[in-house]
């Protein structure tokens, strides 16, 4: 029988992707959505990704059905902690969307929650389980890499005033809302960085409190990751970019998407590649598809989740870490 889900909120940029992937899947029946606000369900829930899709009435409809196992929770980020609250509480597993809030007690208290009902949290970092991350990811922590010492990447956007305005409202800008993604990824690789230094930049000055030029330096006993993010950039999504350095190799993964680019550099022949620089492969995956897979196995007890608990934790404490609301 497949497992029901829900969506609770449609204000995330992911929001509408998500709705796409539940009702495409296999894996899970796409039961219905609720959206709070009556006008950001005119306007985003005219999406094609809603059309035909059932809409709760009221939420108590949607969190006191018994039969829905988990929902995606995909309001605004402002939102999102209260909402994964309700369906924690309901005994709901929760798909919620990055990044997690800016309240780190909150964070910390929904994890216990968690814990203490035996439900699944999957933060919705999208590159998880992208191919070209994942070759890289595995490469670099099996040590065909050797020890690595250096990461560098970069994620950038271009936003306009309005989403500007918009993502003022939570400290560090860019770097809280996108750079977020790939924080993420380097925490799976190195762990947690023993010291973090931001700079959160305001170059435009059309929204005095909003970050838009940002890096954040993490130190670690024997290596050093740099991340950096605008919201500035000219025609992004190309140069996003993953660098990964070891004494016997290195990666570049450019672009991200659609189609994953992956440079491999070895200091000898080995695992069927080549010494020195050459392409390796990978396939291109749509978003969201194989972590909503990968979570809905983790609730039938099929696998040990991939990311966990701990891990979730520990990307938020960095994130907030980077944008100083952790010290």
């Amino acid at each position: 029988m497949k497992l029901r889900f829900a969506q609770y909120g449609i204000s995330h940029a992911h929001a509408s992707g998500k709705a796409a992937a539940l009702k495409a899947s296999d894996e899970v029946e796409f039961c219905g959505v609720y959206e709070p606000d009556p006008e950001v369900r005119r306007t985003k829930g005219a999406a094609d990704a809603y059309q035909g899709v059932r809409w709760f009435g009221t939420v108590s409809e949607m969190l006191d059905d018994d039969s829905i196992a988990a929902v995606a929770v995909e309001g605004a980020v402002a939102q999102n902690l209260g909402f994964a609250r309700e369906a924690l509480e309901r005994g709901k597993h929760v798909w919620l969307d990055k990044p997690a809030g800016d309240d780190w007690t909150e964070f910390r208290s929904l994890i216990a929650l968690a814990r203490q009902k035996g439900l699944r949290v999957q933060v919705g970092y999208m590159f998880r389980y992208n191919a070209g991350f994942q070759f890289a990811l595995d490469w670099a922590r099996s040590g065909k890499f050797g020890d690595i010492f250096s990461v560098r990447t970069r994620m950038s956007t271009y936003a306009d005033e309005a989403k500007r305005a918009e993502l003022a409202v939570h400290p560090g800008g860019i770097l809280f809302e996108l750079l977020c993604h790939v924080i993420d990824i380097v925490v799976y690789l190195l762990g947690r960085p023993d010291r973090v230094t931001s700079f959160l930049r305001n170059e435009l000055g059309t929204a005095p409190a909003f970050r838009d030029n940002t890096a954040t330096v993490f130190e670690y006993a024997k290596a050093m990751a740099v991340l950096e993010s605008s919201s500035l950039e000219v025609n992004a999504f190309p140069s996003r970019r993953l660098e990964v350095y070891g004494t016997r190799g290195s990666v570049i993964l450019e672009p991200f998407e659609p189609q994953p680019q992956v440079r491999l550099c070895l200091d000898e022949d080995r695992d069927g590649y080549a010494k020195g620089w050459q392409t390796a492969p990978v396939a291109a995956r749509p978003r969201y598809v194989a972590s909503l897979a990968a979570l809905a196995a983790d609730i039938r007890g099929e696998k040990q989740p991939d990311r966990s608990l701990d891990h979730e934790l520990t990307v938020q404490e960095t994130v907030l870490r980077a944008v100083g609301i952790i010290g």
